[in-house]
This record gives structure tokens, C-alpha cells and sequence, in this order.
């Protein structure tokens, strides 16, 4: 029986009242949010603790781990709880006390467990995974673990290349969870019962269940340069390559209507209902882009029913609609006054990321509440016309402009400006083609605007970042810069705002260089990055996607302790002949592709959206979505 909320007053905390009056936000350990499940452990076969290794504020934001959540709670036979990283404070404690870390639920120690899900969303959290396993009494390395702990399965975006951490993870799902996880814990449930050992699960997980991968499984050589030689299981049976699990109808995919409500506020503290998955651009820098094929939509008659239910459920007075590009939504704008329309005079407010710059999404924009108020984000990703055609961001400079002069109509003053640095043949002008363009944008607003009506100037934020050629990308082939040279680029774009002539409207902010290219470390690496990532934990990396805990000198230390070269892995531009460490997977778009937009990049050539022209990448295959037009 499953139970929502109440039930977790009868718990036994885990911390002591003392503990939890000394550390910061003690809510973040003590669970028995709204809607959070509990059961009977001892009619249960299958405990399963599921993990966002962030802490809790970070991980409360994500969708991904309330689907599955509801899912392995559907089941009557399974138990699925949640853990999170603690803070600096709290880890302390538990160390020096030896209090084992425990899920939010039941308060039970996680190395009771039967799986330790941990889902990996960006790279930087990987000294934090180590963190959570060490807490737990888990051993690091997979090789050194028994009987008497969880099975360590890892999914995600960052298992696309699970290469780096391997060493440290049972099994990976490669793909969506919605599809084979069921399959997963059914052969659990009958090898636990028939006493079958953990590596005899691992092989018979790897034989029978489509998308899992076991890295102990498969062996790995290098040539004399240090490129892979080969790549191959080392058990009969087991596949080559690992096929991604996609869902081909979202409609009856399982969806969290009983979302978690927690008691402080987390970063995105609001009901989600996701309207889609998937992309019809093709930016060749875009990693969810390319993974996520085919673009899937839900129908607007099931978000309608989910919205209701949602609102009904959870008593959130804020509402999101997700997904990587809301405008291509075929309904987006009769959703968004539906919601508007019914809950808005009940003081719901709806928030819409994702919008492309046009006059439609601005009409769209105009109806939420308080929207004006607020930033108008656009991302044209790089100044230049001819950089945005080598990326395929598939919008012109008029295009940015005309959506800025309407919202300047209509009403926005504040407008934020994101683009990368670092990209595939750019050049300095292309750097300085940034600020011309953000003072363009600034000239439509005085343009605009009556001087009577301005109340003030515009402010234009200008962000730049650091491109990283993820895996699975057209640009993954591409290489990376050194800090210093990042650093370089960010100084052009900075001397370019100061000589444009409305420079008091623009602000300007860029983010980390060196925390760019260990990104690009650990996005780009294989099996040998295990070994600084162990070392750098032991050196006290932690939490390194926080400004207030990083520290690049412990992993170039690492590095050097290691003796593993961070720019081979980083920096070097791959061959396109060269086997990469992910290449054992196979998302369903082809390699051929990624070649063909790959060389179509440096060529400068656009390739259209899928609703303007298949392009063949390959993931027609999976019969779902926009390639069943």
C-alpha cells in the first residue's frame, strides 16, 4: 500500500535534534514533504534509493527523478526513497560521528538498499557521486563491492559517456526510464530469489534488458598515441553496443501527478507538466538536441488533464511547462490561455522557458502574469550571422532584432543575451560582433520606446560561456582552448561593450574558464579519468559547480599525482577516423550524420528544422514523434 505525506510522522530521524539545530536548513534532511511515500518495509522486496548527488534545493528541481520516483512507487512490490547530497556542514558531521548517509523516507541507511539510482546531469558532480557512496559505507570501485551493498546504476545525460566514471558505477541505463526499468527490477526480484550472486545479475541485466550497460563487462585498449584501439565485451551474450530506450508515446508513458512539495524553497519550486521531449532544431553544439531524437509531444488534451490534476494535487500557486524549445509546441498557445484563463484568477502564475525570439512567442509571453516584469532571455549563441550558420542556430540577426523591438513594445526593458565563446572557426570579429549586437539591441530601444515612456534606460545582460563539444554532438569532434586563452576571448567581447556607444545599458558576465575545460575533462574522457576523479575527491574536491567550494588547483594536482594529461582530453581535436570512448553507444542518430552536419559546420552550411525537412540522422528508426509524419 502506498501512502502520500502522513506517514513518515511515525519516523525515528536519523539526525539528533542537536545535529539537525547545527547545521543549515535542517529540512533538507528530514523529509515527509507533501506527497512523498511511504511504505511498509517489511512487505517490500525491492528498496531502491534514488539519488541527485546536489544538494537537496538542486535536486528537489528535477523532473527526471520525480517520473521515476512515481513509477517505482506504482509498483506494490517496490520502494523507491530519496537521497541527497549533504552539505559541507553535515558531512562533517557524519564523518567524524560515523552516522551512515540514509534516504529522506524511511531515515534508513542507504547501504541497506537493494540499487542506489544516481542520476548525473552535469559533469562537475562527479566528485560529489564519490561523496555519496563514501557516506554510504559503499566501496568507490565497483570491483571492490559484495553482496552486502546496493547495486550502483547511473543514468542521465552524462551516461551518454559513462566512460570517466565507470570505475565507479555497477550498471548505467542508457536512455528515458520510463521504458525498460520495469524489465530491470522484475529479473532483480526473480535472481534475488533464486540466490543468484551480484555478478550473475550484472551479466544476466547486460544479456536480457535493452539498454543497460555494465562496464565490467566490456574491456578496453589503447594504441601507442593514447587514442582507444578497441572496444569489447569480455562475456558471451552480451551486446557491442547499447541501444538508448526512448519512449515512443508520451501520452501513456507514466507521469508524476503527485509531485513532491517541499517544505523550503528549492530552485525551481513550482508544478512541472513536460509537453514534449526532444527537439526539431539541429544545433550541432546541443547535446539534449541530438540524445533526446525523435521530438515526441504529448496531446493538449492529456496536459489539460495533467494541469488540473497537478494544481488539484500539490496546492502549487506556480506552474512550468517544460520542454528544450516551448514555441515549436503545435498547441503551446492554446495551453498557455487555457491555464491562464482558468487558474490565473486564482492567483496561478505559469512560467514558459524555452521560447524562441518572434513575434509569436512575445503574444504568447504577454499573457503570463507579470511577465514584463521580468528578463526577456535570448540566446542567439554567437554574435556573427556566419557563427550562428556554422552552429545551426537557425535565426538571423533580423530575426533577434524584430523580436526585440516587439518586446520593447510591448512592454520589456530588461533583456538577457546568451552566447558561447570558443566555438568552431570563430575569429576575434566574431567575439566583437557580440557587442555590436547587443548595442543594436539597445538602439531598438530607444528607437522604440518614447523617451516619456522609457522610465529609465534598458538594461542588457550580455553571458557568455565556454563552448564544450559534448558527446553525440556534430561538434564533438571539435577542439577545446586552454584558460587563458578563454580568458583572451572573454577580454575581446568585454573591450568590445566598452566602445559601443550605449555601453551604460550593457553588463557583461562570463563564466569560469578553468571550470570549463575539466568539464570538457569529463565530458570528453574515458576509463583513465577515473583516477583523477578519485584523486581529486581525496584531495577535497567537492560540490566543484559551487563558486564557493571550487578549486581547480586540487585537480590539476590530481592530474599531476595521476600523471593523466587533462588537455589530451580536453583540448585535442578528435579525428574523425578515431574510435571515441562513447561510440559502444548507439542514440538511435547516426554516425554518418554527425559527420555530415560535422562537415556542413565548417562549411557554414544550415541544415533545416525536422518540420521543415528530414534530415536522415537516423532516429526515424524509433517509429515515434515527428518522424511518423
Amino acid at each position: 500500500m502506498t501512502v502520500y505525506g502522513t506517514a513518515g510522522k511515525m519516523r525515528t530521524l536519523a539526525l539528533s535534534d542537536d545535529v539537525l539545530l547545527s547545521v543549515q536548513k535542517p529540512a533538507r534532511y528530514i523529509g515527509n514533504e507533501g506527497n512523498a511515500v511511504y511504505k511498509d518495509r517489511d512487505k517490500i522486496e525491492i528498496r531502491f534509493a534514488m539519488c541527485f548527488p546536489d544538494v537537496y534545493e538542486v535536486g528537489m528541481s528535477h523532473l527526471g527523478i520525480q517520473i521515476l520516483y512515481d513509477m517505482f512507487n506504482r509498483r506494490e512490490d517496490t520502494w523507491c526513497e530519496r537521497v541527497y547530497s549533504p552539505w559541507l556542514d553535515l558531512d562533517k558531521i557524519l564523518r567524524e560521528r560515523r552516522i551512515p548517509l540514509f534516504a529522506l523516507e524511511s531515515q534508513d541507511p542507504i547501504r541497506d538498499f537493494d540499487f542506489l539510482g544516481i542520476t548525473l546531469q552535469f559533469e562537475l558532480c562527479y566528485t560529489n557521486v564519490l561523496q555519496i557512496l563514501d557516506l554510504s559505507g559503499i566501496p568507490l570501485k565497483a570491483s571492490e563491492r559484495d553482496e552486502s551493498v546496493p547495486i550502483v546504476i547511473g543514468g542521465g545525460p552524462c551516461s551518454y559517456n559513462p566512460e570517466p566514471i565507470a570505475e565507479f558505477f555497477d550498471m548505467f541505463y542508457i536512455g528515458e526510464g520510463e521504458t525498460v526499468y520495469d524489465q530491470l527490477l522484475d529479473l532483480y526480484k526473480e535472481m534475488k530469489a533464486a540466490g543468484r550472486s551480484r555478478r550473475e545479475f550484472l551479466i544476466e541485466a547486460a544479456r536480457q534488458v535493452p539498454g543497460i550497460y555494465v562496464p565490467s563487462l566490456y574491456e578496453v585498449t589503447y594504441k601507442e598515441d593514447g587514442t582507444i584501439a578497441s572496444f569489447a565485451p569480455t562475456v558471451p551474450g552480451v551486446p557491442e553496443k547499447i541501444l538508448k530506450q526512448t519512449v515512443k508515446d508520451l501520452d501513456t508513458a507514466p507521469y508524476p501527478l503527485h509531485q513532491l512539495v517541499p517544505f523550503i524553497q528549492v530552485t525551481q519550486d513550482r508544478a512541472v507538466v513536460e509537453i514534449q521531449r526532444g527537439c526539431i532544431r539541429g544545433c550541432r553544439f546541443c547535446q539534449a538536441g541530438m540524445i533526446y531524437r525523435p521530438n515526441r509531444e504529448r496531446s493538449f488534451d492529456r496536459l489539460k488533464s495533467y494541469t488540473d490534476q497537478l494544481i488539484e494535487n500539490t496546492g502549487q500557486d506556480d506552474f512550468t511547462l517544460s520542454s528544450l524549445s516551448s514555441s515549436d509546441y503545435t498547441c503551446i498557445k492554446e495551453l498557455v490561455n487555457y491555464i491562464v484563463d482558468t487558474y490565473g484568477p486564482r492567483g496561478t502564475t505559469l512560467q514558459l522557458p524555452s521560447l524562441r525570439i518572434d513575434s509569436f512567442s512575445l503574444d504568447v509571453m504577454a499573457r503570463l502574469q507579470d511577465a514584463r516584469r521580468g528578463n526577456l532571455t535570448f540566446a542567439p549563441e554567437a554574435g556573427s550571422q556566419r557563427l550562428r550558420d556554422v552552429i545551426n542556430k537557425g535565426i538571423t540577426e533580423e530575426e533577434i532584432l524584430h523580436g526585440a523591438r516587439e518586446a520593447f513594445r510591448g512592454g520589456w526593458k530588461k533583456v538577457k543575451l546568451y552566447f558561447m565563446l570558443g566555438l568552431p572557426t570563430e575569429t576575434p570579429q566574431d567575439r566583437r560582433e557580440i557587442a555590436e549586437l547587443a548595442n543594436k539591441i539597445a538602439v531598438a530601444y530607444f528607437q522604440e520606446v518614447p523617451k516619456e515612456k522609457r522610465n529609465g534606460r534598458c538594461d542588457i545582460t550580455v553571458s557568455t560561456s565556454f563552448f564544450v563539444p559534448k558527446p553525440f554532438t556534430p561538434l564533438q569532434w571539435a577542439p577545446m582552448y586552454t584558460p587563458e586563452q578563454y580568458l583572451e576571448f572573454a577580454g575581446t567581447v568585454y573591450d568590445g561593450i566598452q566602445e559601443v556607444l550605449n555601453r551604460r545599458s550593457i553588463w557583461y558576465k562570463y563564466h569560469e574558464a578553468d571550470g570549463t575545460v575539466l568539464e570538457g575533462f569529463l565530458a570528453r574522457g574515458d576509463r583513465r579519468c577515473a583516477a583523477v576523479i578519485l584523486e581529486a575527491y581525496r584531495l577535497g574536491a567537492m560540490y566543484d559547480a559551487w563558486i564557493e567550494t571550487w578549486d581547480y588547483s586540487r585537480w590539476l594536482k590530481a592530474c599531476e599525482n595521476t600523471g593523466v594529461d587533462m588537455n589530451f582530453f580536453a583540448l585535442r581535436e578528435r579525428s574523425v577516423d578515431e574510435i571515441l570512448p562513447w561510440d559502444f553507444i548507439d542514440i538511435g542518430v547516426t554516425k554518418a550524420f554527425l559527420l555530415r552536419e560535422w562537415k556542413r559546420a565548417q562549411e557554414g552550411v544550415i541544415t533545416p528544422n525536422c518540420k521543415e525537412q528530414c534530415s536522415g540522422c537516423g532516429a526515424a528508426r524509433f517509429g515515434a514523434g515527428i518522424c511518423k509524419r
